[in-house]
């Protein structure tokens, strides 16, 4: 399941400075088009009012179990009842216990332990506590218990002090919702994935690259790191922000991504070249500004290293996925593509239909044949994808 699949979500609200996030995250949510009924605990109250949390909903918030506006009064039935799935942000350190023991004492502990979809919590805390034994243990049995934790994130807190146990921005815990609930089959394996254009240096203010955003490959490494996996992601230059993955590193050029890639790929189960690397690099490189002179400027290229084609060469190679974004004659130039480079699967596009776009469709290319992926966001093709590799490689 991910958020598109969400249409109503119970979004619980518990005591913490983080509950003023809340706020926006409502309104996120909403411009999304889900219908967010919130429940707030009595401390949430004391952080954020209640009112403005239905300013933003649109919908009356729920705090007290004994609400008389519920016709059968079970508010904690038919609340979670009519629920794709439960969000708790921010979720204290005392909730968390409160989920793992079995607690219901009020009306979010309550239509927790009664629900009956996906519950999803962001947890929010001081860097002691989070840190704390018991927060830990609490934490590794809620994911033993199937409930999905999306951060914390590090960084500055409320207290002054510096380090884990911040809850995610709003945009970070929607977009971390997309794949919360997707299935852990990776649990265990170690998954490389580039991502990004390259950028080759012509002279110290010009450069050759290309339009990919890295949107395809940051979304598979979301998705990948949501189910499970060890995701490393070695990006070139973008724009977006970096998802919640195990190992990150930042490159430029294409010489800069296959240093980065063979550096770590021996202790990969699986590789996934997504990035638009760069198949020529200017044979030299000018350490001062060329001037315009009024002459043609002709620029000797040297070939790059195929990346994918070396990792696939590997003795003990990891399973290999190439990308390959075309102009014309899509299937010709892909499984061309995919046969010299020795590649058991192969995903390809139209470069123009795809980059720097929210939504694609993709073609997979295996010994198999060809299987269309239809038009959708790429945080959703992410996700077929990589259950289609892993029903290849028998996960």
């Amino acid at each position: 399941m991910t958020y598109s699949q969400i249409k109503k979500l119970l979004l619980g609200i518990t005591g913490g400075i983080a509950a003023y996030k809340a706020a926006e995250l409502v309104r996120l949510l909403v411009k999304q088009g889900i219908e967010v009924q919130v429940v707030m605990t009595k401390s949430a109250c004391e952080f954020i009012t209640p009112l403005t949390l239905q300013a933003l909903s649109g919908r009356p918030v729920f705090t007290n179990m004994w609400d008389s506006s519920i016709d059968n009064g079970m508010a904690h039935i038919e609340l979670s009842r009519h629920a794709d799935a439960i969000l708790i942000a921010p979720a204290s350190a005392n909730f968390l216990s409160k989920l793992v023991h079995g607690s219901a004492d009020d009306l979010l502990s309550t239509l927790c332990l009664a629900k009956d979809c996906p519950l999803i919590v962001a947890p929010a805390m001081n860097k002691q506590m989070w840190e704390n034994p018991a927060t830990q243990r609490n934490i590794q049995q809620l994911k033993a218990d199937g409930i999905s934790v999306i951060g914390p994130d590090a960084g500055e807190q409320a207290c002054g002090e510096i380090g884990l146990g911040r809850m995610l921005e709003p945009a970070q815990i929607l977009a971390s919702l997309t794949t919360a609930l997707l299935p852990k089959i990776f649990s265990g394996t170690r998954i490389l994935i580039t991502a990004g254009p390259t950028v080759e240096k012509i002279d110290p203010v010009r450069a050759l690259s290309n339009f990919s955003s890295g949107k395809m490959g940051y979304s598979i490494a979301q998705a990948a790191q949501a189910m499970g996996a060890e995701v490393t992601l070695i990006s070139g230059p973008t724009s977006l922000t970096v998802p919640l993955v195990s190992h990150f590193a930042s490159v430029s050029s294409a010489d800069e991504m296959y240093q980065s890639v063979m550096a770590s790929i021996a202790q990969q189960d699986i590789f996934i070249g997504v990035a638009a690397v760069a198949d020529y690099r200017p044979a030299e490189y000018s350490a001062k500004k060329i001037k315009k002179s009024g002459q043609t400027l002709t620029l000797q290229l040297a070939q790059n290293k195929d990346i994918a084609a070396e990792v696939a060469a590997m003795l003990n190679a990891p399973f290999c996925v190439g990308f390959a974004a075309e102009s014309d004659d899509l299937l010709k130039h892909a499984e061309e593509k995919r046969h010299r480079k020795k590649l058991p699967l192969l995903v390809a596009n139209i470069a123009s239909e795809t980059m720097g776009k929210d939504m694609a469709s993709l073609v997979l290319l295996d010994d198999q044949g060809t299987h269309t992926l239809p038009y959708a966001p790429k945080i959703e093709l992410a996700a077929t994808l990589l259950q289609y590799i892993a029903s290849i490689i028998h996960i």
